[in-house]
């Protein structure tokens, strides 16, 4: 049985061009689902050795289970679409011909606007890390105004190579997967920033001259999520924001700071990689709202100083 989890967790790689943490989070959420079979059926004695025997009563005992473990309702919404996905996908293959979590009902789960943080802020936290000349002050300069310029993901920055990278067309190349490869603009500062980081910090940080990541950690290793979390973490406190700020919302702030400058909905999109408009649109209504009303970039990209 867990040979098909990993049949549809490579399905999602090469027909649904998943990224590696939405496949390592189904993965986790499948595998609690199969083990959890165990557990749904003590007392009957029945025997499950395909995905076949699971009947709907499985499938709602497992949501009672996550009920149980007190998950949160977004986490709880993500297992269970997980589930569902795996079995509509035994479906679709004939490896099933009906599938029990069809009705089976997800917790609805309250949308919150995307978290910006203001123009002022963002210019403090891209300054602080030129206070120092350092090797890793300078790839911190230079990683922070690439994510504010260009309004990328996490994942897509640490995936950056130096290959990705044109400082004379003003671009960079990113994405998950090539169904979502995209160029995106960079202004001035930026490309400063990367400039002074390729020339005089990277080489003090590089420990293998065949590493092609842009970004690299202390050990000369690609930087991780978890360490360019941390990295922006450091620099938010140093600065005295009090608000909740992560990488993500750097993001968050390009886009919305750039909607206020005058871009149309469709710039903005395609900047951020999204593949329906409609996933843009919340950004208009944080806008609308007036959340963080003075604009911080201009529609070309560049910051105001």
């Amino acid at each position: 049985m867990q040979e098909q989890i990993q049949q549809f967790l490579e399905f999602m790689v090469s027909e649904k061009d998943s990224s590696e943490n939405t496949v390592a989070a189904y993965r986790n959420d499948l595998l609690q689902f199969y083990h959890s079979l165990s557990l749904s059926t003590p007392s009957t004695g029945e025997t499950i050795s395909t995905w076949r025997d699971i009947t709907s009563h499985h499938a709602h005992s497992y949501l009672l289970f996550l009920k149980e473990k007190k998950y949160a309702s977004s986490t709880v919404a993500r297992k269970v679409a997980a589930v569902k996905s795996f079995f509509q996908y035994l479906k679709d293959t004939n490896l099933i011909t009906k599938n029990p979590t069809a009705k089976l009902d997800s917790p609805k789960v309250k949308k919150n606007h995307p978290h910006s943080i203001g123009p002022d802020e963002i210019m403090r936290l891209l300054a602080e890390p030129a206070k120092k000349n350092s090797a890793q002050a300078l790839r911190d300069k230079a990683l922070m105004e690439v994510l504010y310029a260009t309004g990328m993901r996490v994942t897509e920055l640490v995936n950056l190579n130096i290959s990705d990278i044109d400082l004379d067309k003003k671009s960079v190349d990113c994405g998950v997967g090539s169904k979502r490869s995209r160029t995106v603009p960079i202004y001035a500062a930026a490309v400063k920033a990367l400039d002074r980081y390729l020339t005089r910090g990277r080489a003090h940080l590089v420990v293998n001259t065949t590493e092609e990541a842009l970004f690299l950690n202390h050990r000369g290793q690609r930087l991780t999520r978890q360490g360019l979390w941390l990295i922006i973490k450091r620099y938010v406190k140093q600065v005295g924001i009090e608000e909740s700020v992560t990488p993500h919302t750097l993001r968050h702030s390009f886009a919305t700071h750039l909607i206020n400058s005058g871009a149309k909905l469709s710039t903005v999109q395609e900047r951020l990689g999204h593949a329906n408009l409609s996933t843009t649109q919340v950004y208009r209504q944080v806008v609308d709202k007036g959340e963080k009303s003075k604009s911080g970039l201009t529609v070309d990209g560049h910051p105001v100083k």
